[in-house]
């Protein structure tokens, strides 16, 4: 790359070999950084593609692998001034996943629960408030700038949307990365003709239409990739283990304190180890509850799904946690057992990715020759038919109350068609 000194490389799986400068190493070996190493990509997704085991620490080295690529390509076509945007390009992908807590997403929905914050709120307080504020401002980079390209301030560039969105480093990143260690046959991304095709108009990020194949097969990808593994029944039925027990536990383990002290120390086996140890001697019904489950996790003595639909909606409507609750508790109350044995889960994501200012991908801007249009989505060939909400609506209990509460859920639902029931945690991934 133009007029920046790499002070080594990194052998990876998926891009073969990751340079990095000076100022990224030093970022890179903090602890804070190191910490992405102990928190898995996809949560609990290795309880049924056992070599999911990759971290958030090589995607977020990947990530930045790519924004310095989409960089260069931007650099050597006049829309970026000179080698220092590229740098605080790469610093930005590099952090954009720092203040992920255990398991992921999965974490941001005890957040969210308890606490209302996200993890781009807890990145914001990390890069400005942990050593790694030390180590950009030694560099003479500025951690608000950083934090700016990193989660988009309100007024959304090109830079950003290299960072998140359709046509950004982290999906470009993630789709191959979890193809290769889940094993699906899914993620396959020509992210060198996507990155090789971006163009900048007015300070939006577009693509020439001879790319146009690649984005709607990589758009296609992530579709399937949810339907095969993010939202694959037995991983979400672990997840949602997770975060029955996670909520239950966090009045005891204080999980969603934010304070760095406390949150920097939450990695997935850690936190997983204290929720199996939560029931101590005095220990209430709700720490015995959260401990079972989380055992029940560990041990991979998962729930089963008696109940299924997948929806694919135009509207936002969505059902509450509430909504969800009541009717758990309306077919625990028919099949005769507590509610706390019946799991309703209602997992959304909208089927194109979330730009940074976290709208739906609606349009896509292609320069043709001279010429720069703001093409619909829905005008690509094969994505029409998917574009919209992915939804899916399901049902879990334990093994010994499988056939009584697969009964009940027929008395309550009954055969007719349900209305949508959307809700649970949209995927940025």
């Amino acid at each position: 790359m133009a007029n920046m000194d790499f002070v080594g490389e990194i052998t990876d799986p998926v891009h073969r070999s990751i340079r990095f400068t000076q100022v990224e190493k030093e970022v890179i070996d903090t602890p804070t950084f190191q910490r992405l190493r102990r928190i898995r990509q996809l949560a609990g997704a290795h309880l049924v593609y056992p070599s999911a085991q990759h971290s958030r620490f090589e995607h977020s080295l990947g990530t930045m692998h790519i924004a310095g690529l989409a960089g260069e390509a931007l650099l050597s076509k006049g829309y970026i001034d000179n080698a220092e945007v590229v740098q605080d390009l790469r610093l930005a992908a590099l952090l954009h996943d720092i203040g992920h807590g255990p398991f992921s997403h999965l974490f941001e929905e005890v957040l969210e629960y308890h606490c209302k914050t996200t993890h781009e709120a807890m990145g914001r307080k990390i890069i400005t408030q942990s050593e790694i504020s030390d180590v950009l401002s030694r560099n003479g980079h500025s951690t608000e700038h950083t934090c700016k390209l990193s989660f988009a301030s309100p007024k959304v560039t090109y830079l950003n949307e290299i960072i998140s969105g359709g046509l950004s480093a982290d999906i470009m990143d993630y789709l191959p990365r979890d193809g290769l260690f889940t094993g699906a046959e899914y993620a396959k991304v020509d992210y060198h003709r996507i990155v090789g095709s971006l163009e900048v108009w007015k300070n939006r990020l577009a693509i020439n239409k001879s790319a146009l194949n690649s984005l709607e097969s990589m758009l296609i990808s992530r579709y399937e990739m949810f339907k095969a593994v993010y939202f694959h029944k037995t991983v979400r039925a672990a997840e949602v283990m997770l975060l029955r027990s996670m909520i239950a536990a966090d009045e005891e383990l204080r999980l969603s304190d934010t304070s760095l002290e406390n949150y920097l120390g939450l990695t997935d086996e850690a936190t997983l180890e204290r929720l199996c140890s939560v029931d101590g001697r005095n220990s209430n019904a709700k720490q015995r509850y959260a401990a079972q489950i989380a055992r029940d996790y560990r041990d991979r003595r998962l729930l089963k799904s008696v109940y299924e639909k997948l929806l694919q909606k135009r509207g936002r409507h969505q059902m509450d946690r509430r909504a969800l609750q009541s009717l758990a508790g309306r077919i625990a109350e028919a099949a005769h057992i507590a509610s706390d044995y019946v799991f309703v889960d209602a997992s959304r994501v909208p089927s194109m990715p979330l730009t940074p200012s976290k709208e739906e991908m609606m349009s896509i801007l292609v320069v043709d020759k001279e010429s720069v249009k703001e093409l619909p989505i829905s005008h690509l060939p094969l994505i029409e038919s998917i574009s919209g909400f992915f939804d899916m609506l399901r049902v879990y209990t334990t093994a010994e109350n499988r056939e009584n509460v697969e009964r009940s859920v027929k008395k309550v639902l009954g055969e007719q068609e349900m209305l949508y029931m959307g809700g649970g945690r949209g995927h940025g991934n």
